[in-house]
């Protein structure tokens, strides 16, 4: 198995649980493992038989632009379909973290693995 990994993606969006903390868009960021065969593009050197990560961080910013969440858990479950759907991914790891949002705590968020 093939991975490319996009780190620290940084991305706004709404989230949150209550009203008043999805009512402007906060900085999230993601951790990205992508799963994939890449045995086609090493022998090609061609963009077309690989996964575009390019793509997939400006997919993501527009998604997660568009949308408003109240879990990290959904959102992530968000992220990992769009991945697997529209980029053909055999599997995706994801960790999302929200920095900052509580007093005294660098950052909270979630880890999840899904598969094709």
């Amino acid at each position: 198995m093939d991975i490319i990994f996009l780190e620290q993606v940084k991305v706004q969006t709404k989230l949150g649980v209550p009203d008043w903390e999805r009512a402007v868009a906060q900085t999230v960021i993601l951790d990205i493992e992508i799963g994939y065969d890449f045995s086609k593009a090493c022998q090609s050197d061609a963009i077309e038989d690989t996964i575009d990560y390019g793509q997939v961080a400006a997919r993501i910013r527009e998604t997660l632009a568009e949308h408003s969440f109240k879990l990290v858990e959904a959102l992530g479950e968000h992220v990992c379909q769009l991945i697997l759907q529209e980029f053909k991914a055999q599997n995706v790891k994801l960790k999302v973290s929200k920095p900052g949002i509580l007093p005294g705590l660098k950052a909270l968020g979630i880890q999840i693995y899904r598969t094709a």
